[in-house]
């Protein structure tokens, strides 16, 4: 049995490219740059109006001229207009062109039209309102890095330079493997010894948050169908993630089937509650990573937080994203183990504080739904209220 920095080690050791892929701007959101985008000309594109109201020559203003009469109209969407006169003006749109011989927008607000004419009543500065060519952005320079989440912001600037498809990191395809005969289906009415399955659908549901359609399998506790399934999920994913039979009772036949396909244990048995029978391997010719979770909802649910998703966004080239929070209580763990704790956790005053769940044991599904994430805590550790402890979010935080 290991520690868990040393488990954590061994994942995040693990980690793997799984190559790139052009996708449509419309299904870019939520995936990875895998490509540097440049500006394909200046942004903007051109002397752009803020306001509607008149563009006019600030020389003309300097001279004392305060009555411009209109020579037309430029509108958003519209080709550059030219001033004639200098001494007269032009109305524009936001967005519009700024015309030629213009320097200076004085917004509606500040003017008064009769006849044909416009009467600055307000003091005017040269060159306002007006969104210089060039000042966001200049033609070639980079607008967005590999290795950028696309979120909605992102998905703007790739539509402003034009990428109608977007080079993005492949996620990995990933099945999702439940055993045991004691599952039966959702729909179903379990015996007073079966439960309903509810691991692979929570997994199913945290893959979807990332991105990812997952494959979902239930295997009986049979060693042959146990290996014929998993030796094909093995050829036909890059990733499997395992809910049950690694632990050490008579059926807990997936160490020795792994081992038998080809899988390289990294480590079985961790130093940790829950989770402590967690089994991580890769297949000897890097087709495939697996992670084999103790079957109980909170060891498995821990485990995918603490382990895979590190794991994930490591693969993928993000920064791992770390949180501590503030204890509400103090906690003592005298054990030799690393302590997942189900916690409630709510900002108060800027700062995360955690109110701890403790819930039932390891099987306690209901608890998990009453939390928003583990606090970690140390072994053979006191903690007393106010201390920092890391914490892994499994829900949005809110205040």
């Amino acid at each position: 049995m290991i520690s868990y920095e040393e488990a954590y080690r061994s994942v995040l050791d693990a980690t793997r490219d799984f190559g790139s892929i052009q996708v449509p701007l419309k299904a870019a959101h939520g995936l990875i740059l895998a490509e540097d985008v440049r500006a394909d000309r200046d942004f903007p594109p051109f002397d752009r109006v803020t306001k509607d109201g008149i563009a006019i020559a600030h020389k003309a203003y300097e001279k004392g001229v305060r009555s411009f009469e209109i020579e037309g109209v430029a509108p958003a969407g519209g080709p550059q207009q030219t001033l004639q006169n200098h001494e007269n003006c032009i109305e524009v749109m936001t967005g519009a062109v700024l015309p030629e011989n213009t320097d200076t927008v004085v917004m509606y607000e500040h003017i008064n039209i009769e006849n044909g004419t416009a009467c600055i009543e307000k003091i005017v500065s040269r060159g306002q309102n007006i969104h210089k060519r060039g000042s966001d952005e200049p033609k070639n320079a980079s607008v967005l890095k590999k290795g950028t989440k696309i979120e909605a912001a992102e998905i703007g600037v790739l539509a402003t330079v034009g990428k109608a498809k977007v080079l993005v990191k492949k996620l990995p395809k990933i099945t999702v493997v439940s055993t045991g005969n004691e599952l039966v289906n959702v729909d179903e009415k379990p015996l007073p010894h079966q439960i309903r399955k509810s691991n692979s659908y929570s997994l199913d549901a945290v893959l979807k948050v990332e991105g990812i359609e997952c494959n979902l399998l239930h295997i009986n506790d049979l060693e042959s169908e146990i290996k014929k399934g998993v030796a094909t999920a093995l050829q036909e994913n890059d990733v499997v993630l395992l809910s049950g039979g690694v632990s050490k009772g008579k059926y807990d036949y997936l160490p020795k089937i792994l081992e038998e396909l080809g899988v390289e244990k990294k480590f079985h048995r961790v130093a940790q509650r829950p989770g402590k029978p967690f089994w991580f391997g890769t297949k000897a010719d890097g087709a495939a990573t697996v992670f084999a979770f103790p079957g109980n909802p909170a060891s498995t649910f821990a485990s995918y937080h603490v382990y895979f998703l590190p794991w994930l966004r490591r693969s993928l080239g993000l920064p791992l994203d770390e949180h501590s929070v503030v204890l509400d209580e103090a906690f003592d763990n005298p054990t030799g183990l690393t302590r997942f704790i189900r916690a409630k956790v709510h900002l108060k005053r800027g700062r995360l504080k955690a109110t701890l769940v403790l819930g039932n044991g390891s099987g306690d599904l209901t608890s998990l739904a009453q939390s928003n994430g583990f606090v970690r805590f140390n072994p053979e550790t006191d903690y007393s209220e106010g201390d920092l402890a890391p914490f892994y979010p499994t829900k949005r935080i809110l205040q």
